[in-house]
């Protein structure tokens, strides 16, 4: 059974920076793209970041933010700098294979408070 299994999130104050992880446990072949999403309280799941051929942003994260991939390790990598309490949320990895199945991974906290 394929899992994503994630780590890196905590409690940080604003201004400083964590990075998120997230292990894919099937083929690397296999992906189309992976994905970093969030849902903060009381507002809808969004899309942070995703990776395929190209990259992309959110709005509210380019020039802070940045997601990477290491196919060897079948990891997914979100690099979370200058973080505001506006980030504050379950932040969620996601894959999207080639033959269209979708995996969410368990999602990690991430707090940014004073």
């Amino acid at each position: 059974q394929v899992q994503l299994v994630e780590s890196g999130g905590g409690l940080v104050q604003p201004g400083e920076s964590l990075k998120l992880s997230c292990t894919y446990s099937g083929s690397s072949r296999s992906i189309f793209r992976m994905a970093w999403y969030r849902q903060a309280p009381r507002k809808q799941r969004e899309q942070v970041a995703s990776i395929a051929r190209t990259t992309t942003y959110a709005d509210s994260v380019k020039g802070r933010f940045s997601i990477s991939r290491d196919n060897t390790e079948n990891t997914v990598y979100l690099q979370m700098n200058a973080l505001t309490p506006e980030d504050t949320a379950v932040y969620y990895c996601y894959v999207h294979t080639v033959t269209n199945a979708y995996f969410w991974g368990q999602g990690v906290q991430v707090t940014v408070s004073s």
